[in-house]
């Protein structure tokens, strides 16, 4: 095995001549082709896991408690034993529901939110939270915080009034429109404007004035230690301290939808670029036959020497295996140092096309801000990079076999009359 390694190395790194400039341009196709399939997992995975703790933190909170007793409010000894429980972080009351927002630019529809402050206050939701004009305290009841879309929409700035549309029921159960007064105090952004974007949010007392039980939803939000992993089991803790007529909902249930388009976009993604791979897999096996057809002569003599065939096809399959792992090491270390830093390569392109088409006046953006993260963050899988790794050298060394078996059946005898 030893001399068959030796070989092989060879041949990768000998002289072009020798046959080693087939086995080169073979790893270099490998390593183009893992570059784009390492930068898109990387991108897929850091907006996913971005926009996910977004959603997490902002908005659906990482478990949700829905009181169907009939209680118009989650009494306070509820509240206080949830908080109590293990790995509990936070429990906080909310209202939420649609209404109509109308400003000195436009009217248009938005999602109220009647949260108790200390939701805005919890670490994950200020590490994602932006104010981006005014502030964010809101003093009085009569105060409003709009997400940048919905103020941009609006026309309206801090200090801006705006006047919201909600519905409430009267004493003979029919639907009223009722039209209150705010002042926008803020505007905020999540990073995500898919989130943010229809955000309007006031204090929860104001949402217990406006947004009556029987026509908007009422819940408790829930923050744990670990979301990704342990919403389920907090969830069935949850509910037995509840007891009945509660119901307990974890992230993964709430955005359900949401999530796997998620997953399903990104398997679709390696997939394609999987493509690409097996395509590099396949100019391997046409290096190995020119190397076998340039290496006729060492093949003639190693067999004259008493080389069995399975030695002479071990000497190919090590050269596809070396190739695949020479490719694999360049195409997975480029890959991962564009990945580290996509998001200054994507400003510095930007700055590029920027400058480029500034006679025209046009604005370019790679990733626009209404529909992806403004920063993706950095994630690296190690364990689905080290899978395409292996898929990488098992897919160059499968498509070397049908070269090597066609070494290893050589005549010495023929050969070396035709040399």
């Amino acid at each position: 095995m030893s001399s068959s390694f030796f070989i092989a190395l060879r041949y990768l790194w000998g002289r072009a001549r020798e046959g080693g400039r087939y086995l080169r341009g073979a790893a270099a196709s490998i390593a183009l082709s893992l570059v784009p399939i390492i930068v898109t997992l990387i991108v897929a995975d850091g907006m996913i896991r971005g926009i996910t703790d977004r959603y997490l933190e902002l908005g659906t909170g990482h478990l949700e408690v829905y009181d169907y007793t009939g209680l118009e409010e989650f009494s306070p000894e509820l509240q206080e034993d949830i908080l109590a429980l293990d790995g509990v972080r936070g429990a906080w009351r909310e209202r939420q529901g649609l209404g109509i927002i109308l400003g000195k630019g436009g009217r248009t529809g938005a999602t109220i939110r009647a949260v108790e402050p200390g939701f805005w206050e919890d670490p994950g939701s200020s590490a994602f939270l932006e104010v981006t004009a005014g502030t964010a305290a809101l003093e009085s009841d009569r105060e409003l915080l709009l997400g940048r879309g919905l103020a941009e929409t609006l026309g309206v700035e801090p200090g801006s009034p705006v006047r919201l549309m909600t519905v409430r029921a009267n004493t003979d159960k029919r639907n009223l429109p009722r039209v209150t007064i705010f002042t926008v105090k803020g505007i905020i952004s999540s990073g995500y404007r898919e989130l943010d974007s229809l955000w309007c949010i006031m204090t929860y007392q104001a949402g217990q004035e406006l947004l009556s039980p029987e026509l908007y939803r009422s819940f408790l939000t829930v923050k744990i230690g670990d979301p990704y992993g342990g919403a389920g089991e907090a969830a069935s803790r949850i509910g037995l301290s509840a007891g009945p007529g509660y119901m307990v909902y974890t992230w993964m249930e709430l955005q359900q939808a949401l999530y796997r388009s998620f997953e399903s976009t990104r398997q679709m993604l390696l997939f394609i670029m999987a493509l690409l791979v097996l395509v590099a897999a396949v100019s391997v096996s046409s290096a190995t036959s020119m190397l076998v057809i340039e290496r006729q002569r060492d093949i003639a003599v190693l067999k004259t020497g008493g080389s069995s065939p399975a030695f002479i096809q071990r000497i190919f399959l090590w050269g596809s295996f070396l190739t695949g792992l020479a490719g694999a090491l360049a195409g997975g270390a480029l890959g991962l140092c564009i990945g580290r830093f996509i998001n200054p390569i994507i400003r510095g392109l930007e700055g590029i096309l920027q400058f480029v088409t500034s006679p025209w006046g046009a604005e370019i953006n790679i990733l626009d801000p209404d529909y992806y993260l403004e920063v993706i963050p950095v994630i690296i899988d190690w364990r689905m990079i080290l899978l395409i790794v292996g898929f990488t050298l098992g897919s160059a060394v499968l498509a070397s076999i049908p070269p090597a078996r066609r070494a290893g059946k050589l005549k010495p005898l023929e050969i070396l009359r035709r040399v």
